[in-house]
């Protein structure tokens, strides 16, 4: 009895181990199961967040790359912009300054008007040369219209050969005489309109003419008036500067000779023996009209105009002044003095060559020592920088020369 209790009991006990032991099994594989299933959502949710975080870079990066390139077309139209502004005024001030200049310079022209009149003229004519041509084709037109239907008349007559007929084509041909008559009508209209207004236009244009020339006439007397009165002005300030000089010739030919520069003396008074044939020339001197200022040369930062007389006188300038300076230099570097071309006398008076008056004689003087100090510094040290030596001469080079003056020729 004993041993079948026992024997139950251990069947039960070992019956509820192997129930505990499959419990336990479930519940670890249930376990395990579900440890899988959220490592794996984690896993996605990674992914997801990962996904998520790309996909914000990129868009953060194409806001950056679109806002440089909005900042990149604002710069550039920014730049057109302000290169448009530049070129409009450039434009602008190109078009002020061809005005002002062409207030300045622009003077009614004789020539000028009569080729203006004779090209209007040879307008004219070749523009009544075409209505004559025009009024012939449509002549000939009619003539050639005329003789087709005289044509189709006669075919018609020939077919048909009645009364009816003939009447048909005289009505017609009363009616082609009326066109014609009216057209003949309008075209001597047209011609004598044509006539009025040509007429009306020359008297105009002769009034015009007419009107322009008694201005251009009383404009040259009073600019005639006025030079001329400039030129005496010149004249005779150049003359009560030219005893000044001589007094001041003499008080340096004293000091040459207590300094014994007798190279220097012998050039100061080759000088003054050229500058008194110079004033015996100019005391016969008389004004002419050499046209109106049409050059104009720089001095400094500004500009001065003269005529074609003056703008020569200028060139003589600096090219005599370049002559006298490389004879002064050679003197000084003979007698051993020091370099110094302010000091000479010819600097000093800076007057010879001067004629004509057109210019007035401190531009002369101011041409004369740019070129005096360039000739002076090649005859001090024996070169040819600023000049050459030719036909037993010397001379500016034209290069230097037009450096110095600058000189344009106005329109």
């Amino acid at each position: 009895m004993n041993r079948k209790y026992w024997k139950r009991a251990a069947v039960s006990v070992a019956m509820s181990a192997a129930l505990l032991g499959t419990t336990s099994l479930a519940s670890a594989q249930g376990r395990r199961g579900r440890g899988e299933e959220r490592s794996q959502q984690n896993q996605a949710e990674r992914e997801q967040r990962q996904q998520q975080r790309q996909q914000e870079r990129q868009q953060a990066s194409q806001e950056r790359q679109q806002r440089w390139e909005q900042q990149r077309q604002q710069q550039q139209q920014s730049s057109q912009e302000r290169q448009q502004r530049w070129e409009q005024q450039r434009q602008e001030q190109i078009r002020r300054s061809q005005e002002r200049q062409q207030r300045q310079g622009d003077q009614p022209n004789r020539a000028e008007q009569q080729e203006r009149f004779e090209q209007r003229r040879q307008e004219q004519i070749r523009r009544t040369q075409e209505r004559e041509q025009r009024w012939q084709r449509q002549r000939e037109d009619q003539t050639r219209q005329s003789q087709e239907r005289e044509e189709r008349w006669q075919q018609q007559r020939q077919q048909q050969g009645n009364r009816d007929f003939e009447r048909q084509r005289q009505r017609e041909q009363e009616l082609q005489r009326q066109r014609n008559q009216e057209l003949q009508r309008q075209q001597r209209q047209q011609q004598d309109t044509w006539r009025r207004q040509q007429s009306d236009r020359n008297r105009d244009w002769n009034r015009d003419r007419k009107r322009d020339w008694d201005r251009d006439r009383d404009n040259n007397n009073r600019r005639q008036r006025n030079w001329q009165q400039e030129q005496q002005q010149r004249m005779q300030r150049y003359r009560f500067e030219s005893q000044r000089r001589h007094q001041l010739a003499l008080q340096r030919q004293r000091i040459l000779e207590q300094q014994r520069r007798l190279n220097q003396l012998r050039f100061q008074r080759r000088y003054l023996e050229r500058l008194r044939q110079d004033q015996l020339r100019l005391q016969q001197w008389r004004y002419n009209d050499y046209g109106p200022y049409n050059y104009r040369y720089r001095r400094g930062s500004s500009y001065y105009e003269t005529n074609q007389y003056g703008a020569e006188m200028l060139r003589r300038a600096i090219n005599d002044g370049y002559r006298e300076g490389f004879q002064a230099g050679q003197a000084d570097r003979e007698d051993g003095w020091n370099f110094n071309p302010e000091e000479a006398y010819a600097y000093q008076d800076a007057s010879y060559g001067y004629d004509g008056y057109y210019v007035d004689l401190g531009e002369y003087q101011h041409y004369f020592r740019e070129g005096f100090r360039r000739g002076y510094e090649d005859g001090y040290h024996s070169r040819s920088r600023y000049g050459s030596y030719s036909n037993g001469g010397y001379s500016i080079l034209g290069t230097i020369l037009e450096q110095i003056l600058g000189l344009q020729l106005l329109n």
